[in-house]
Order: C-alpha cells, then structure tokens, then sequence
C-alpha cells in the first residue's frame, strides 16, 4: 500500500482499478451509456501541473465537479488501484491492456473524446471487479517502461 504523497509529482499515465456495485449511467457523445457493476480500468494522462500525484488526487476526492466521464465512475464506484506510469503515454496503456485476455471497450467514446488512436479510454474487466487481469503480471512483466502497480490508500479531505 501506499499513500497519495508517494506518488510521483511528474507528468506521465497512469490506470485507475475502479470497482463499482451498482449500474453508473454516462453521458457519452449525446447517449447515456449504463455500465453495469463490475471492474474497470481507465486509462488516463496527467500532463498539468503537480503530474499524477494531482490527477490520482483529483479523483479520489469524493465531492468533485463532475468534468470527465470517468468523473461519473469514480463518484460511483471505488478505486481500487492505480497504476502509474512517469513519462507514459495513456494511448499506450489502453492498447496493451485492452490486448488482455478480458478486457474490452464497454462503451465507445468514454475518456477519449479528444483521442484519435483509441476507441474509447476505459476498459471492463467483465466479472473480475477488482485487479482481475493484473493478478497474473509476473514481476518482470511490464506495461510501459517504469510503471509500478499501487493501492493509493485515501487521505483525508480538507475542508
């Protein structure tokens, strides 16, 4: 386990491990989506300032602005695990896990509505609801160079 100030302060990717328990309804390209219960894995970037340890900050906090898609997820769900990958690039992420046996687009569009590569930047588990396809990474196996598999243990909100 690790806390949320470990995590690097550097522009790069990073997984959310998001589990949910009841269906979550998006809006998605002008149609709502539902997702039902299960485990999900977005892939997403953190290029502005503070790097991933803002954005992994951003969406562990449970009273946000609802900006992205995966806004909707996070506030239902529960994140699980992060993984976190300094210098990473999301789209590769997406390509290597969706190449997982598993793992596939539960709705077109969702977090990569300014992405021309990927279908779509969020991945189900199918019935898997925590880190079904991670459980078999081996240590030498990797995603992207550097990246490191964590449980971000939730700090206290201020105010």
């Amino acid at each position: 386990m690790r806390a949320l100030r470990d995590l690097p302060p550097l522009p790069g990717a990073y997984v959310l491990l998001i589990g949910t328990v009841a269906t979550v309804a998006v809006s998605i390209r002008g149609r709502t989506a539902r997702l039902p219960p299960g485990g999900y894995l977005y892939c997403g970037s953190a290029k502005g300032p503070g790097g991933i340890r803002a954005r992994v900050r951003r969406h562990l906090k449970a009273r946000k602005a609802l900006r992205w898609h995966v806004d909707r997820l996070t506030a239902a769900g529960e994140i699980r695990g992060v993984i976190v990958a300094p210098g990473g690039d999301e789209c590769d992420l997406f390509a290597r896990l969706r190449a997982r046996p598993g793992c596939e687009v539960p709705v077109p569009g969702f977090g990569s509505s300014d992405c021309r590569r990927c279908p779509a930047h969020l991945l189900a588990m199918g019935d898997a609801g925590d880190a079904g396809p991670f459980i078999s990474l081996r240590p030498h196996e990797t995603l992207v160079p550097r990246e490191t598999l964590v449980k971000v243990l939730r700090e206290p909100e201020e105010g």
